[in-house]
């Protein structure tokens, strides 16, 4: 990952503020308030989208040089690790982070729950790109968590 970007604090802000805008825009143009999906506290987005539960994230990573990047990053929690067979299910999630472009499967450190995710790094990002891959991943992350625990039934 190139780090060495110089770009001034005030244009990152820029681009931030920018893309927090599109965010509250889309939110807006599937029929949801700002009210509604912004948490000022966790400074992040969060609706449901059938049985899927999305967030939306932007996320500064600061380097020691003194230059940032900045990454919108859409989550949702999937379902927790199945104990019965965790191998073929494991095997499964990488199958599908081949087959889903855009999307991969992740764990969180101490977790037991999987998330599926996207991540962009906001430079050069439009609405048109942000609204599609948000709609694309409410409709694969709504999809997926009902076919992962058809497929994995939890039964710990």
């Amino acid at each position: 990952m190139d780090n060495s970007q110089n770009i001034s604090a005030n244009a990152f802000d820029v681009h931030y503020n920018r893309v927090t805008e599109m965010v509250h825009c889309y939110a807006e143009s599937v029929g949801l308030t700002r009210e509604q999906v912004h948490n000022t506290e966790k400074n992040n987005w969060q609706w449901k989208n059938g049985s899927a539960n999305i967030e939306v994230w932007i996320q500064k990573l600061n380097f020691a040089n003194g230059t940032r990047r900045d990454f919108l990053r859409v989550f949702c929690p999937i379902m927790e690790i199945p104990l019965a067979n965790p191998m073929a299910f494991y095997r499964r999630l990488l199958e599908l982070n081949d087959l889903k472009l855009g999307i991969k499967f992740t764990l969180t450190p101490n977790s037991s729950k999987v998330w599926a995710s996207f991540e962009r790094d906001i430079k050069g990002i439009d609405y048109n790109e942000l609204s599609t891959f948000i709609s694309d991943f409410e409709y694969w992350a709504d999809k997926l968590d009902d076919e992962l625990k058809a497929e994995f039934p939890i039964l710990n």
